[in-house]
């Protein structure tokens, strides 16, 4: 089968039978996203999709700037709209890290009304990961191969300035959904039939020098990989038991997801609580990916907490005590272990009121013709100013994180406290809107 009849399968499976008007494409200049691009072409003018493409310049390289622009060159000889994105780091934190989620982040805040992005990643990407977090001592869930879809939210950002982007901008007619979903149509392609299809079409691209930098993690790995082929463990075995390991994952998601039904219980305030002897017949592999699926919900991060740091929390949680992680708390509430936002984690979280304003990554608050209202967290001051507590009203330890709107030092509404008109905030983990725990469980 062709790479353009394999391209159009993983499509078909990733959006089909409808398909949107619109889509976006994350192209770097590198081989596996100029043939992505090329695949896209070629599907894309069979089904009448529009696609948009993006590429983003970190300004880590002095190539960079050059690679945006053979894109940009190769779209416009291909008839597809083009916007390069600048990200400028402020040089806190992992760097590698940092323009990881940036790019995220400004593909978000450029994409308008498009839902769907497409990235690259191939089969070689699974392989290496794989090995990356072997290293790392990670079990199962580190160990998982990516899933071809996941959905991405990174909270409510201003549109991207215009000097951070040059060239085309999809529409914005109010139909932007919170959040997007990022597609790897090419998950099960390998970068050599990648680049032999470019090849053979005469295609361009440009070889990032860091992939053979060895001060990089992924360029040793790299390495790695033509050594241990040698050995029988080649990249399309590797890749095959990080795919056999993401349905093992699966099956213990789903174990994970039995016994939630049987212990757990969600609350209208994001916290999640346990029955008092929820690890009594529960076995430790089902416990800690209870708490890290836990924490990684109540916070709306992106990923779990780290291996050591979770299995620490856990010894001390089952040995009845309470602890801080990943931006929540674990507390007994009311008699039950309770997972709730930590009010610090919250607390500098501050965005302009209005319509549709996803805050902390999973409170949608909408409130139009807001002009000069905020939201941020609750917190010592406007839990003073709610005189009269609603019954039924969460504990004052998780009601600090909840969403407020002010003007000025005054609450003027708190949903789950009882202020305001009401209506104004629904809980929204990733943009997702009714998205339970067990339905988290059951997709991570």
């Amino acid at each position: 089968m062709s790479l353009d009849q394999r391209f159009a399968e993983a499509m078909g499976q990733l959006l089909g039978p409808d398909f949107p008007t619109d889509i976006a494409l994350a192209v770097s200049g590198g081989g596996d996203s100029m043939a992505m691009l090329t695949l896209a072409h070629n599907w894309a003018h069979r089904w009448g999709v529009r696609i948009w493409v993006v590429t983003v310049d970190h300004g880590l390289r002095h190539e960079s700037a050059e690679e945006a622009a053979v894109v940009a060159r190769e779209c416009a000889a291909l008839g597809h709209p083009h916007a390069t994105l600048r990200w400028h780091w402020d040089g806190q934190g992992n760097k590698l890290d940092a323009a990881r989620r940036a790019r995220l982040d400004l593909i978000d805040r450029w994409r308008g009304d498009i839902g769907h992005v497409l990235m690259a990643h191939t089969r070689d990407d699974l392989a290496e990961t794989f090995l990356m977090r072997l290293r790392r001592g990670s079990g199962v869930e580190g160990l998982s191969a990516m899933r071809a879809k996941r959905r991405v939210a990174v909270g409510q950002r201003p549109a991207i300035a215009d000097e951070d982007c040059t060239g085309a901008r999809p529409p914005s007619t109010g139909a932007r959904q919170p959040g997007f979903s990022v597609l790897r149509p090419c998950l099960d392609m390998s970068r050599d039939a990648l680049r032999h299809y470019l090849r053979v079409l005469k295609g361009t691209w440009v070889d990032d020098p860091s992939n053979d930098d060895p001060s990089y993690d992924r360029a040793r790995i790299r390495q790695l990989l033509t050594v241990l082929e040698g050995e029988g463990m080649d990249k399309d075995s590797l890749a095959a038991t990080a795919r056999r390991l993401r349905d093992e994952r699966q099956a213990l998601m789903m174990r994970a997801a039995q016994v939630w039904q049987e212990i757990g219980q969600d609350h209208p305030d994001g916290s999640l609580s346990f029955a008092p002897d929820w690890h009594g017949q529960v076995e430790t592999a089902t416990q800690r990916r209870l708490l890290s699926a836990a924490l990684q919900y109540v916070s709306a991060a992106d990923y779990g907490p780290r291996a050591d740091a979770l299995e620490a929390l856990r010894d001390r949680l089952v040995s009845g005590g309470t602890g801080t992680l990943h931006g929540c708390e674990a507390a007994i509430v009311k008699g039950r272990l309770t997972i709730f936002r930590e009010y610090a984690a919250v607390q500098a979280k501050i965005s302009e009121a209005g319509k549709d304003t996803l805050w902390d990554n999973k409170w949608l608050v909408s409130l139009p013709g807001s002009k000069g209202l905020t939201i941020r967290a609750l917190g010592e001051d406007g839990w003073r100013q709610v005189r009269d507590k609603p019954q039924g009203a969460p504990a004052h330890r998780v009601g600090l994180a909840l969403p407020a709107v002010w003007e000025g030092d005054d609450l003027i509404v708190c949903d789950l406290l009882g202020v305001g008109p009401g209506g104004t905030t629904a809980f929204s983990p990733q943009g997702q809107s009714g998205f339970d725990f067990k339905a988290f469980l059951l997709s991570h």
